[in-house]
This record gives C-alpha cells, structure tokens and sequence, in this order.
C-alpha cells in the first residue's frame, strides 16, 4: 500500500492504525477543496488495505476543524461571476458531500479526536466517525445559516447521528455548545478534560479495536449501513448467510480456538 503525498494532511502509521493530522493550523484546519482531495486520496488507498484497521482523525494545534474554507467560497465566487451560473458553488460544496460518504462508508474503524473549533464541516466530519471522543472545552455548532447559507451537504449526516429533533434545533439555530452537550445530543461518545486524558482515552479504544476480528469488523460496519436502505426481511436473509460465512472462515475458527484455550486470539496480539 502506498499513501499519497498530501499538502494539508499530516499521515503516520503506527502498527494497525493510520494517524490523519488535518494541518492547516493558520485557518484552524478550514476544510479546503485541497484537503478534502487529499482526504479521499487517502481513504482510497487505503480502502482494501488488511493492515489498516484504524484512522484517527485529529486536528494540529488544538483545533479539528473550524469549517469551511472562506478563500475556496472566494474562488468559487469569481468562477460563477465569469460563467453567469451557480455551479462552481455546487461543485465545491458537493466536492465535501463525496468526502464525507467515502469516510463514513469507510471500512476501517474511524476515531476522531476533538478540540477546539469543531464548527460546520468539521461537525460534519465528526459525525461520520465511528467513534469520537472530545475535550470539554470543543466548540461545536453549525454556523451556516447564521452566515446566510445551508449545511447542505452536513444536514444529512447530522440527522442520521442524532435524529431529527435536535438536527433541527442546531441548524436552524445556529448556535455553539460544548463537549458535555455534544455527547448529551449523541454526537461524541466519550468527554475528558484535558488532552493527556484524551491520548489514554485513544491508547484504550485503539485497545479495545485490536480485540476485535478485522474483516468482522469490516464486515459488520458495511451491514449496519444498510439498515433502514433495504427491506428488512432481505437484509436479515443476507445477514443470515454473512453470519455463516464468517463461522466458517479462518477468523470465526480462530476466534473460537482462542475462548476455548483462554488465549488471546492471533488478531490481538
């Protein structure tokens, strides 16, 4: 597997896991077409990867993301100016769209540690994460319409993490709220105070992931998506043979030598 070479992404690998740094630290990681490209670059290289079996997402210098770059909307401006039409705004926002549903359809396990601005399509990214972990100090909230814009591509994703009750209340609201409220709402899962906490709380669930079987876990990421797209009685019928395949491969009979001897199976090692 070869990753690319990126400009505003920071990538380090460390056994089972691939450490994704946004690093655009002077506009506190603003999610700039150029990152969102480099974002996919990296998720496609590593979509049929065995030995990645985590992502961490983290943001330089206290910050995930604060949102959307200001100077692509510029860009993307002149561009309308001198065609007489809206697509070059289209693009750009749909360009994010494509971003977030290749990392939440991803199949490794997607971890995302936050700090500080966690604003509009860092909230989106956020919650396309599989598990998420914030300070108590994080800034989140969706910023758009107080701007005079839409979350039009984050919308969706925030609805699907927490419902259709609350999706409505942030959006239309507009307002920020920390990382106690984030995970009152659903969106993180665990809050610590400061960010030594926030490393042992990666260092544990890193540790709980390496427990788990990796194509069982790929697997069963890819079943939990289809919930709610397919008719239910299809999908159990489907769900039904993947259960027996997974008994009968090498992984479902490791798994199984290794309750019975009491060992740690070969995948946790």
């Amino acid at each position: 597997m070869q990753l690319p070479t990126t400009d505003t992404l920071e990538l380090r690998e460390e056994g089972f896991a691939l450490h994704i740094t946004l690093n655009r630290p002077e506009s506190r990681n603003a999610m700039s077409l150029q990152m969102t490209q480099d974002l996919r670059a990296v998720f496609t290289a590593i979509e049929n990867s065995e030995d990645i079996r985590v992502v961490v997402l983290r943001g330089a210098n206290g910050h995930f993301c604060a949102g959307g770059d200001i100077k692509d909307m510029a860009g993307a401006r002149m561009r309308a100016a001198e065609s007489g039409n809206d697509d070059a705004y289209a693009e750009l926002n749909r360009a994010f769209g494509h971003m977030l549903t290749q990392v939440d359809h991803a199949p490794q396990v997607v971890v995302a540690l936050l700090e500080g601005a966690v604003l509009g399509g860092g909230f989106g990214l956020a919650c396309v994460s599989d598990v998420a972990i914030a300070l108590e100090s994080a800034q989140f909230g969706l910023p758009e319409t107080s701007l005079g814009i839409i979350p039009a591509q984050i919308a969706p994703f925030v609805l699907q993490r927490i419902g259709m009750t609350q999706a409505r209340r942030l959006a239309l609201l507009g307002g920020r709220f920390n990382g106690s409220e984030a995970a009152r709402l659903g969106i993180v899962h665990q809050v610590v105070a400061d960010t030594d906490v926030l490393d042992s709380a990666l260092t544990q669930t890193l540790g709980q992931i390496r427990k788990c079987a990796p194509a069982a876990n790929r697997n069963t990421k890819a079943l939990l998506h289809r919930v709610g797209c397919e008719p239910l009685e299809s999908l159990l019928d489907d769900a039904a043979k993947l259960f027996a395949h997974a008994v009968a491969s090498p992984e479902g009979a490791e798994g199984t030598m290794a309750f019975v001897q009491k060992r740690p199976a070969k995948w946790a090692e």
